[in-house]
């Protein structure tokens, strides 16, 4: 274990802490449930720097991150979908959500091909997590339907455009490995 691994394990760690201070009855949980986020929010930024910077990059950490990741945001969103419970947060935490499915398992597949550098990270899913984590910190902060909310609710789409902006790019890099053995 390195301090990164260390980092993307405590974000994974702090998913049942999120989740237990959003439901809390008071005031402030929206307030502490963003606060939990943002703090995962950062690690995760900050163990992929140190990685890079500490030469601390491992097999694990690669296979970790993008696990918490995922974990993070899907979790935050359903909770984000209960608490709204309408189409306009639905729709893109759906576009969201089945986006990460698709690509991990077009990566995976991409691996088995030894083609996996074909479907690295872009700067598009670089922009689109960074808004994404900002859209679901103000949403979480927000209560309900208050222009707060609706500032968090424009970052959202914004965000689940450039999901999909990135998933065409990944799928277009990939294409012809895809339809190979139709």
């Amino acid at each position: 274990m390195n301090i990164p691994n260390i980092l993307t394990s405590l974000r994974i760690l702090l998913i049942p802490c999120l989740v237990i201070v959003y439901y809390l009855p008071y005031k402030w949980s929206f307030f502490a449930a963003a606060s939990i986020f943002a703090l995962a929010a950062v690690t995760d930024w900050f163990d992929g720097y140190l990685a890079r910077k500490l030469d601390q990059s491992t097999a694990f950490g690669a296979f970790l991150d993008p696990v918490a990741d995922k974990l993070m945001v899907a979790v935050a969103l359903i909770m984000l979908v209960e608490t709204y419970a309408d189409i306009y947060v639905t729709l893109p935490a759906a576009i969201i959500v089945g986006r990460e499915i698709v690509i991990s398992a077009l990566r995976e597949w991409m691996a088995e091909l030894g083609k996996r550098a074909s479907v690295a990270v872009s700067m598009i899913g670089k922009i689109k997590t960074a808004l994404q984590m900002l859209s679901i910190f103000v949403l979480l902060l927000a209560e309900p339907h208050t222009e707060l909310a609706y500032v968090g609710l424009g970052a959202l789409y914004g965000a689940a455009f450039l999901t999909l902006w990135s998933m065409w790019i990944y799928l277009q890099a990939s294409w012809d490995d895809l339809v190979r053995d139709i």
